[in-house]
Protein backbone atom coordinates (compact mmCIF):
# COMPACT_ATOMS: atom_id res chain seq x y z
CA UNK A 1 0.00 0.00 0.00
CA UNK A 2 3.02 2.51 0.84
CA UNK A 3 4.49 2.33 -2.66
CA UNK A 4 1.06 3.02 -4.87
CA UNK A 5 0.17 5.65 -2.48
CA UNK A 6 3.71 7.00 -2.67
CA UNK A 7 3.62 7.37 -6.26
CA UNK A 8 -0.13 9.20 -6.54
CA UNK A 9 1.10 11.38 -4.37
CA UNK A 10 4.28 12.26 -6.36
CA UNK A 11 2.17 12.10 -9.61
CA UNK A 12 -0.08 14.55 -7.68
CA UNK A 13 2.82 17.40 -6.95
CA UNK A 14 3.73 17.28 -11.23
CA UNK A 15 -0.08 17.82 -11.53
CA UNK A 16 0.03 21.16 -9.13
CA UNK A 17 3.43 21.77 -10.87
CA UNK A 18 2.45 21.95 -14.19
CA UNK A 19 -0.92 23.63 -13.07
CA UNK A 20 0.81 25.93 -11.32
CA UNK A 21 3.10 26.91 -15.05
CA UNK A 22 -0.17 27.06 -16.76
CA UNK A 23 -1.70 29.69 -14.23
CA UNK A 24 1.34 31.73 -14.30
CA UNK A 25 1.28 31.80 -17.99
CA UNK A 26 -2.20 32.87 -18.48
CA UNK A 27 -2.33 35.42 -15.96
CA UNK A 28 1.03 37.12 -17.07
CA UNK A 29 -0.55 37.58 -20.76
CA UNK A 30 -3.45 38.74 -18.96
CA UNK A 31 -1.91 41.29 -16.86
CA UNK A 32 0.53 42.68 -19.74
CA UNK A 33 -2.50 43.41 -21.63
CA UNK A 34 -4.35 44.88 -19.00
CA UNK A 35 -1.59 47.04 -18.13
CA UNK A 36 -2.10 49.43 -21.32
CA UNK A 37 -4.79 50.62 -19.18
CA UNK A 38 -5.31 53.66 -17.29
CA UNK A 39 -5.85 53.24 -13.50
CA UNK A 40 -9.40 55.18 -13.60
CA UNK A 41 -10.81 52.98 -16.10
CA UNK A 42 -10.08 49.39 -14.44
CA UNK A 43 -11.53 48.82 -11.23
CA UNK A 44 -8.84 46.38 -9.33
CA UNK A 45 -10.77 45.02 -6.75
CA UNK A 46 -12.95 43.25 -9.02
CA UNK A 47 -10.18 42.32 -11.49
CA UNK A 48 -8.39 40.62 -8.62
CA UNK A 49 -11.49 39.23 -7.74
CA UNK A 50 -12.17 37.63 -11.38
CA UNK A 51 -8.48 36.04 -11.48
CA UNK A 52 -8.93 34.90 -8.11
CA UNK A 53 -11.86 32.74 -8.70
CA UNK A 54 -10.68 32.12 -12.30
CA UNK A 55 -7.29 30.42 -10.87
CA UNK A 56 -8.99 28.36 -8.47
CA UNK A 57 -12.16 27.25 -10.89
CA UNK A 58 -9.19 26.18 -12.91
CA UNK A 59 -7.07 24.65 -10.95
CA UNK A 60 -9.73 22.77 -9.28
CA UNK A 61 -11.15 21.50 -12.80
CA UNK A 62 -7.80 20.33 -13.85
CA UNK A 63 -7.43 18.47 -10.67
CA UNK A 64 -10.85 16.73 -11.01
CA UNK A 65 -10.25 16.40 -15.42
CA UNK A 66 -7.13 13.95 -13.48
CA UNK A 67 -8.72 12.09 -11.44
CA UNK A 68 -11.69 11.04 -13.91
CA UNK A 69 -9.72 10.45 -16.94
CA UNK A 70 -6.23 9.95 -16.11
CA UNK A 71 -6.25 8.32 -12.97
CA UNK A 72 -6.03 4.71 -14.31
CA UNK A 73 -3.11 5.33 -16.99
CA UNK A 74 0.49 4.86 -15.75
CA UNK A 75 3.10 8.06 -16.28
CA UNK A 76 5.35 8.23 -18.88
CA UNK A 77 7.90 10.62 -20.38
CA UNK A 78 6.29 13.83 -22.15
CA UNK A 79 5.54 12.78 -25.59
CA UNK A 80 3.49 13.72 -28.55
CA UNK A 81 0.95 11.46 -30.63
CA UNK A 82 -0.93 11.77 -33.63
CA UNK A 83 -4.76 11.26 -32.77
CA UNK A 84 -6.11 12.99 -35.37
CA UNK A 85 -8.21 9.90 -36.90
CA UNK A 86 -9.77 9.04 -33.79
CA UNK A 87 -13.30 8.70 -33.02
CA UNK A 88 -14.24 10.40 -36.39
CA UNK A 89 -13.18 13.90 -35.08
CA UNK A 90 -15.36 14.29 -32.44
CA UNK A 91 -13.05 14.79 -29.54
CA UNK A 92 -11.50 18.03 -31.86
CA UNK A 93 -15.06 19.57 -31.73
CA UNK A 94 -15.21 19.03 -28.08
CA UNK A 95 -12.09 20.85 -28.15
CA UNK A 96 -13.22 23.56 -30.46
CA UNK A 97 -16.50 24.01 -28.24
CA UNK A 98 -14.86 24.53 -24.92
CA UNK A 99 -12.26 26.76 -26.04
CA UNK A 100 -15.00 28.90 -27.77
CA UNK A 101 -17.48 28.70 -24.66
CA UNK A 102 -14.58 30.00 -22.12
CA UNK A 103 -13.52 32.50 -24.96
CA UNK A 104 -17.34 33.63 -24.95
CA UNK A 105 -17.82 34.01 -21.20
CA UNK A 106 -14.80 35.93 -20.28
CA UNK A 107 -15.51 38.93 -22.08
CA UNK A 108 -18.61 39.50 -19.82
CA UNK A 109 -16.45 39.30 -16.22
CA UNK A 110 -13.47 41.71 -17.78
CA UNK A 111 -15.62 44.13 -18.73
CA UNK A 112 -17.40 44.01 -15.62
CA UNK A 113 -13.93 44.89 -14.23
CA UNK A 114 -13.71 48.10 -16.18
CA UNK A 115 -12.17 46.89 -19.59
CA UNK A 116 -12.64 48.14 -23.59
CA UNK A 117 -14.54 45.20 -25.45
CA UNK A 118 -11.97 44.50 -27.67
CA UNK A 119 -8.97 44.05 -24.95
CA UNK A 120 -11.75 41.47 -23.14
CA UNK A 121 -11.90 40.07 -26.21
CA UNK A 122 -8.12 39.74 -26.75
CA UNK A 123 -7.86 38.28 -23.11
CA UNK A 124 -10.36 35.97 -22.94
CA UNK A 125 -9.35 34.43 -26.48
CA UNK A 126 -6.02 33.87 -25.46
CA UNK A 127 -6.67 32.48 -22.07
CA UNK A 128 -9.22 30.05 -23.41
CA UNK A 129 -6.62 28.41 -25.52
CA UNK A 130 -3.92 28.40 -23.03
CA UNK A 131 -6.43 26.50 -20.43
CA UNK A 132 -7.44 24.03 -22.98
CA UNK A 133 -4.24 23.50 -24.61
CA UNK A 134 -2.98 22.79 -20.50
CA UNK A 135 -5.16 19.36 -20.98
CA UNK A 136 -2.12 18.49 -23.23
CA UNK A 137 0.14 18.21 -20.18
CA UNK A 138 -1.74 15.57 -18.67
CA UNK A 139 -2.26 13.78 -21.83
CA UNK A 140 1.65 13.74 -23.34
CA UNK A 141 2.42 12.44 -19.92
CA UNK A 142 -0.16 9.60 -19.85
CA UNK A 143 0.63 5.99 -21.16
CA UNK A 144 -3.04 5.75 -22.65
CA UNK A 145 -2.79 9.32 -24.93
CA UNK A 146 0.09 11.18 -25.81
CA UNK A 147 -0.08 15.39 -26.50
CA UNK A 148 -1.84 16.11 -30.41
CA UNK A 149 -1.46 18.76 -32.43
CA UNK A 150 -4.50 18.43 -33.69
CA UNK A 151 -6.17 19.15 -30.22
CA UNK A 152 -4.32 22.27 -30.30
CA UNK A 153 -5.09 23.11 -33.72
CA UNK A 154 -9.00 22.42 -32.55
CA UNK A 155 -8.54 24.65 -29.26
CA UNK A 156 -6.96 27.58 -32.00
CA UNK A 157 -10.01 27.27 -33.94
CA UNK A 158 -12.27 27.44 -31.30
CA UNK A 159 -11.13 30.87 -29.92
CA UNK A 160 -10.64 32.28 -33.22
CA UNK A 161 -14.41 31.02 -33.96
CA UNK A 162 -15.32 33.51 -30.80
CA UNK A 163 -12.73 36.39 -31.15
CA UNK A 164 -12.73 36.53 -35.06
CA UNK A 165 -16.75 36.99 -35.21
CA UNK A 166 -16.12 40.42 -32.44
CA UNK A 167 -13.83 41.45 -34.99
CA UNK A 168 -15.70 41.10 -38.07
CA UNK A 169 -19.27 42.01 -36.22
CA UNK A 170 -19.01 43.14 -32.82
CA UNK A 171 -21.01 40.21 -31.70
CA UNK A 172 -21.56 36.73 -31.93
CA UNK A 173 -23.91 35.10 -35.03
CA UNK A 174 -22.76 31.61 -35.19
CA UNK A 175 -23.09 29.63 -31.83
CA UNK A 176 -21.69 25.99 -30.95
CA UNK A 177 -23.60 24.12 -29.17
CA UNK A 178 -23.80 20.46 -27.81
CA UNK A 179 -26.62 17.93 -27.29
CA UNK A 180 -25.81 14.21 -25.85
CA UNK A 181 -27.77 11.00 -25.38
CA UNK A 182 -27.22 7.96 -23.99
CA UNK A 183 -26.35 4.74 -26.05
CA UNK A 184 -26.10 1.64 -25.47
CA UNK A 185 -22.20 1.05 -26.53
CA UNK A 186 -20.90 2.97 -22.96
CA UNK A 187 -21.87 -0.14 -21.02
CA UNK A 188 -20.03 -2.44 -23.14
CA UNK A 189 -16.85 -0.83 -22.57
CA UNK A 190 -17.53 1.21 -19.65
CA UNK A 191 -14.29 2.02 -18.88
CA UNK A 192 -13.29 4.22 -22.15
CA UNK A 193 -16.73 4.92 -22.83
CA UNK A 194 -18.24 5.83 -19.24
CA UNK A 195 -19.47 4.00 -16.34
CA UNK A 196 -22.83 6.39 -15.72
CA UNK A 197 -24.32 9.73 -17.29
CA UNK A 198 -21.37 12.37 -16.30
CA UNK A 199 -18.73 9.77 -17.26
CA UNK A 200 -20.79 9.02 -20.51
CA UNK A 201 -21.50 12.75 -21.54
CA UNK A 202 -17.70 13.42 -21.45
CA UNK A 203 -16.54 9.79 -22.63
CA UNK A 204 -19.16 8.18 -25.05
CA UNK A 205 -18.71 9.57 -28.60
CA UNK A 206 -21.71 7.46 -30.08
CA UNK A 207 -24.05 9.92 -28.25
CA UNK A 208 -22.13 13.61 -28.95
CA UNK A 209 -23.43 15.89 -31.32
CA UNK A 210 -21.75 19.10 -31.70
CA UNK A 211 -23.57 22.03 -33.82
CA UNK A 212 -22.84 25.33 -35.72
CA UNK A 213 -26.37 27.27 -34.51
CA UNK A 214 -26.60 30.65 -37.34
CA UNK A 215 -28.83 33.76 -35.77
CA UNK A 216 -30.08 34.02 -38.73
CA UNK A 217 -31.94 37.35 -37.76
CA UNK A 218 -28.31 39.24 -37.92
CA UNK A 219 -28.18 38.54 -41.78
CA UNK A 220 -31.94 38.86 -42.62
CA UNK A 221 -35.46 38.94 -41.76
CA UNK A 222 -35.76 36.13 -39.53
CA UNK A 223 -38.03 35.13 -36.34
CA UNK A 224 -34.98 36.56 -33.51
CA UNK A 225 -36.45 33.00 -31.47
CA UNK A 226 -35.51 30.47 -33.97
CA UNK A 227 -32.52 29.95 -35.50
CA UNK A 228 -30.59 27.31 -38.12
CA UNK A 229 -28.40 24.67 -36.98
CA UNK A 230 -25.88 22.31 -38.47
CA UNK A 231 -24.52 19.42 -36.57
CA UNK A 232 -22.22 16.46 -36.83
CA UNK A 233 -21.93 13.44 -34.85
CA UNK A 234 -20.65 9.84 -35.65
CA UNK A 235 -21.90 6.25 -34.53
CA UNK A 236 -20.70 2.60 -33.72
CA UNK A 237 -17.50 3.35 -32.51
CA UNK A 238 -16.21 1.09 -29.19
CA UNK A 239 -12.38 2.10 -30.21
CA UNK A 240 -10.99 5.15 -30.84
CA UNK A 241 -9.76 4.15 -34.56
CA UNK A 242 -12.19 2.81 -37.17
CA UNK A 243 -10.07 -0.40 -38.42
CA UNK A 244 -10.22 -1.30 -34.67
CA UNK A 245 -13.85 -1.11 -34.62
CA UNK A 246 -14.24 -2.95 -37.99
CA UNK A 247 -11.90 -5.71 -36.82
CA UNK A 248 -14.18 -6.26 -33.74
CA UNK A 249 -17.57 -6.39 -35.96
CA UNK A 250 -18.60 -2.77 -35.26
CA UNK A 251 -18.70 -0.35 -38.19
CA UNK A 252 -18.96 3.22 -37.60
CA UNK A 253 -20.66 5.74 -39.43
CA UNK A 254 -20.39 9.34 -39.76
CA UNK A 255 -23.78 11.36 -39.13
CA UNK A 256 -25.01 15.33 -40.38
CA UNK A 257 -27.75 17.22 -39.63
CA UNK A 258 -29.36 19.97 -40.28
CA UNK A 259 -32.45 21.39 -37.91
CA UNK A 260 -34.26 23.87 -36.16
CA UNK A 261 -32.61 25.93 -33.26
CA UNK A 262 -34.38 27.73 -30.26
CA UNK A 263 -32.07 31.17 -29.18
CA UNK A 264 -32.87 31.67 -25.61
CA UNK A 265 -30.52 34.75 -25.60
CA UNK A 266 -33.59 36.28 -27.38
CA UNK A 267 -35.88 36.37 -23.93
CA UNK A 268 -36.10 39.44 -22.47
CA UNK A 269 -35.54 39.37 -18.61
CA UNK A 270 -34.76 41.69 -15.96
CA UNK A 271 -33.71 39.13 -13.57
CA UNK A 272 -29.95 38.39 -13.59
CA UNK A 273 -30.60 34.74 -12.07
CA UNK A 274 -33.01 34.02 -14.91
CA UNK A 275 -30.57 35.68 -17.50
CA UNK A 276 -27.75 33.00 -15.97
CA UNK A 277 -30.17 30.29 -16.61
CA UNK A 278 -30.33 31.32 -19.77
CA UNK A 279 -26.85 31.90 -20.72
CA UNK A 280 -26.12 28.39 -19.54
CA UNK A 281 -29.25 26.76 -20.76
CA UNK A 282 -28.16 28.16 -24.36
CA UNK A 283 -24.55 26.55 -24.32
CA UNK A 284 -27.14 23.06 -25.39
CA UNK A 285 -28.79 22.56 -28.40
CA UNK A 286 -32.37 21.81 -27.34
CA UNK A 287 -34.68 19.13 -28.85
CA UNK A 288 -36.05 19.90 -32.28
CA UNK A 289 -37.19 19.20 -35.91
CA UNK A 290 -34.05 17.78 -38.00
CA UNK A 291 -33.07 15.83 -40.74
CA UNK A 292 -30.46 13.46 -40.30
CA UNK A 293 -27.72 12.54 -43.74
CA UNK A 294 -26.31 9.06 -42.84
CA UNK A 295 -24.82 6.00 -44.78
CA UNK A 296 -26.44 7.02 -47.35
CA UNK A 297 -30.14 8.10 -46.22
CA UNK A 298 -31.82 10.61 -45.06
CA UNK A 299 -33.89 10.19 -41.79
CA UNK A 300 -35.97 12.70 -40.00
CA UNK A 301 -36.30 13.60 -36.48
CA UNK A 302 -39.74 15.32 -35.17
CA UNK A 303 -37.18 16.26 -31.95
CA UNK A 304 -33.73 15.06 -31.83
CA UNK A 305 -31.30 16.08 -28.92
Amino acid sequence: MKKPLKKMMMADRRVFAQLRYIVFVVLSLSFSLVNGQTADSVNRKRLKTIIATSAIGYTGSMIALSKIWYSDFDKQSFRFFNDSKEWNQLDKLGHSYFTFQIAAFGPRAFQWAGLPKKKSDKIAAISSFFVISSIELFDGRSSGYGASVSDLAANAIGASLYVGQQSLWNETRIIPKFSFHQTYFAPLRPDILGSNLGEEIIKDYNGQTYWLCTDVDKFTRFPKWLNIAVGYGAHSMLYASNDSNIQNGVEPFRQYYIGLDFDLSGIKTRSKLVKGLLYVANLVKLPAPTLEFSRGRVKAHAFYF
